[in-house]
C-alpha cells in the first residue's frame, strides 16, 4: 500500500437545476423560513423532475459524468485507468453493480472494479481502497463517490399532506450528485497529494443515527418508513467525532493546528456545518463547504470538496478533511498537501 495518493484531476456532476427552499415549501408544505433556520441548506439538486416524477439521471449516469470530468481534468483516457472504486449508498440495482455500468459507459474494460456500500464515509473508504491498489503495476485509479437520495422520498405528496418533522427533514436535507478523482502513484502532473486516511467504525453498542431500508417485491407495500434520521443524535455527536478526527490527523502528521490552510468539515447541512466549523476551532483555515448549495448528497460530498479545493490550494499549503457517517457511526478523514 502506498503512503499517499497523488490527485491528477477532479470532477463533479449535479442533476437538473438547483431547487430552492421556496420551491420545496410550495411542493411539500415545509416552511421556507424553517428550512433556512433549522437546516441552513439553500438549494439542492434532484435526479427527478419534481413536476412530472420522471427521473432525469441515474446513479450510474451521474457517476460517469463526474468520472469523465475528472479524467478530462487529469488528461487521462480510458486505456490509462488501472482500476475503479465507487462509494455509494444508493446503487441503481442490487446487481449489476453500478461501478461496472460506469466502467462500461466510460469505455473502461479489463480492470478490477470495486463498489463499497456505505454513506458519506464510503467516499473515504473508496480512497482508502484506492491507495491500497496503487502500485508500479497499477499506477492510475479512478475513485468515485455518488448518491441519488431522492429515490427514498415519496414525491407524490402535496403541500397539504402531513409529515412529522423527522420525515419532513429528509426532503430538505438531501440532494443528489457525484464527484470523482483520478489518483496516481506518480506525482507527474499532480496538483495535490492525499495521505493519512482515517476510515474507522466507532459504533459498537450505539444505535444507528440513520437507517435506510432496502425494499423488495415482498415488502414494498409495507408502511415502514424508508429513511429514518435521528437528527438530534447527529447534532449532539458529530461535532465531537469530527474534532477527534482532526486531532488524530494533526497528531499523525505532526502538523500544528495553526498551519492548516483549508478545512473541509463534515457536510451534513448548512447549519450543522457552520456549528461544526466553530467547534473545530481551526481559526487559520478557510472553510471548504458546499452542502448549503448542493444539499447532502452523501458520498459525493468529499469529492465535491476536493474539487473546490483544487481551484484554491497552492504549493505546500495544507488541508484537512473530516467526514462522519451517522448510520452506524463511522469516522473518516485525510490530509491534503498542495503540489507545485
Amino acid at each position: 500500500m502506498t503512503a499517499h495518493a497523488n490527485i491528477l484531476g477532479t470532477g463533479t456532476a449535479l442533476p437538473g437545476p438547483a431547487i430552492d427552499n421556496v420551491t420545496l415549501s410550495q411542493r411539500f408544505g415545509a416552511n421556507a423560513q424553517w428550512i433556512d433556520l433549522f437546516v441552513g441548506t439553500k438549494t439542492r439538486h434532484f435526479a427527478v423532475d419534481l413536476d412530472t416524477g420522471v427521473p432525469t439521471s441515474t446513479l450510474s449516469s451521474l457517476a460517469a459524468r463526474a468520472a469523465a470530468a475528472a479524467m478530462a481534468d487529469a488528461d487521462v483516457d480510458a486505456s490509462e485507468i488501472d482500476f475503479i472504486v465507487l462509494g455509494t449508498a444508493t446503487p441503481d440495482h442490487l446487481m449489476p453493480t453500478s461501478v461496472n455500468l460506469v466502467a462500461d459507459e466510460l469505455g473502461i474494460d479489463q480492470v478490477p472494479t470495486y463498489q463499497l456500500q456505505s454513506g458519506c464515509a464510503g467516499a473515504i473508504a473508496a480512497l482508502d481502497v484506492a491507495m491500497s491498489r496503487l502500485s508500479p503495476e497499477s499506477p492510475t485509479g479512478l475513485v468515485i463517490g455518488a448518491d441519488v437520495c431522492v429515490k427514498h422520498l415519496r414525491l407524490d405528496r402535496d403541500a397539504n399532506s402531513k409529515m412529522s418533522p423527522a420525515e419532513l427533514v429528509n426532503y430538505v436535507l438531501f440532494g443528489d450528485g457525484a464527484g470523482a478523482v483520478v489518483v496516481s502513484s506518480d506525482d507527474a502532473g499532480a496538483r495535490m497529494r492525499l495521505s493519512h486516511v482515517i476510515n474507522r467504525f466507532t459504533g459498537r453498542g450505539r444505535a444507528p443515527g440513520q437507517q435506510i431500508e432496502w425494499f423488495g417485491i415482498a415488502d414494498r407495500d409495507s408502511d415502514m418508513i424508508a429513511l429514518n434520521e435521528d437528527y438530534k443524535a447527529i447534532e449532539a455527536l458529530v461535532p465531537d467525532m469530527a474534532a477527534d478526527v482532526v486531532a488524530e490527523l494533526l497528531r499523525t502528521t505532526g502538523w500544528d493546528r495553526d498551519s492548516i490552510d483549508y478545512l473541509m468539515p463534515p457536510q451534513l447541512s448548512g447549519r450543522m456545518t457552520d456549528k461544526i466549523v466553530r467547534h473545530l476551532n481551526v481559526a487559520s483555515a478557510k472553510d471548504i463547504s458546499v452542502v448549503a448549495s448542493t444539499g447532502n448528497n452523501g458520498n459525493a460530498l468529499p469529492f465535491l470538496q476536493l474539487d473546490a479545493l483544487a481551484g484554491l490550494i497552492g504549493p505546500e499549503e495544507r488541508a484537512v478533511l473530516a467526514a462522519i457517517e451517522s448510520s452506524k457511526w463511522i469516522k473518516g478523514g485525510f490530509v491534503v498537501e498542495g503540489l507545485s
